[in-house]
Parts: structure tokens; sequence; C-alpha cells
């Protein structure tokens, strides 16, 4: 299988897994929170791995999100990179590349931040 074939297929399983992880938000399940933005970062993992492979990454650092330290909500940022995930598999099937690399990279940036606010949460005792 062709290194984008498998990164669309990475790219619809986070899509999936956020999408569980918003209901898991709505239904206040803690744990599938955790596990579906866990599921979910890996895949991007992957596919930022294979994207790597693929082109030059070197315009990659410049993608790099700076959130600070604003005190953001999970919900909306998960349905951030849910977007950006849906809009990086459209350009994955017209051919955009470069374009789909940046949203998939800045979408982990997204959930890596959400991971970051679930730990010290978990560490306080506080629920999501």
């Amino acid at each position: 299988m062709e290194y984008q074939q498998r990164i669309i297929e990475a790219v619809k399983s986070a899509i999936n897994h956020l999408e569980r992880s918003v209901k898991a938000l709505m239904d206040r399940d803690e744990k599938g929170v955790v596990t579906s933005v866990w599921r979910a970062a890996a895949d991007l993992e992957y596919a930022n791995f294979l994207f790597s492979i693929m082109q030059d990454e070197s315009g990659s650092r410049s993608w790099k999100v700076d959130l600070g330290s604003k005190q953001m909500e999970i919900g909306p940022l998960l349905v951030s990179a849910q977007d950006l995930l849906k809009e990086a598999e459209s350009g994955l099937n017209i051919n955009e590349l470069h374009e789909a690399y940046r949203k998939t990279w800045i979408a982990r940036g997204y959930l890596l931040k959400v991971q970051g606010i679930l730990d010290k949460r978990q560490k306080k005792g506080e629920k999501p």
C-alpha cells in the first residue's frame, strides 16, 4: 500500500477517534476522552511520520502551534483538530500533500495541548 493511502487511513481513523472523544466529553466520560484522544494522537504521529518520508519537512518547524499559556478548553481544541483533519483529508484526495501535511501537523499540536490539559487535570483529580 502506498504512503498516501496509509496517511488517508490514519487521518480518517484520527477523525473517528476525535468524534468519540467529543462524545465522551459530552457524556463526562473521562476515561473515554483520554483513550480516544490518545488513539487520535497516535494516528496523527503515524500520519506525520509517513508525510515526513514522502516530502521535505523543512517547513514544518514554522507550523509549530503556539497556544502558549492561554487557558484553553478541551472541547474547542478537539473540534478545531477535527476540522483541520477533515480539511487535510480533502487535500489528500486532491493531492495537495503539503497543505494536508501542514493541517495534520497543526492538529497534532492541538491534541498535544489537550493531552497536557488532561494530564494536569488528572494530577489534580479534576473531571473533564
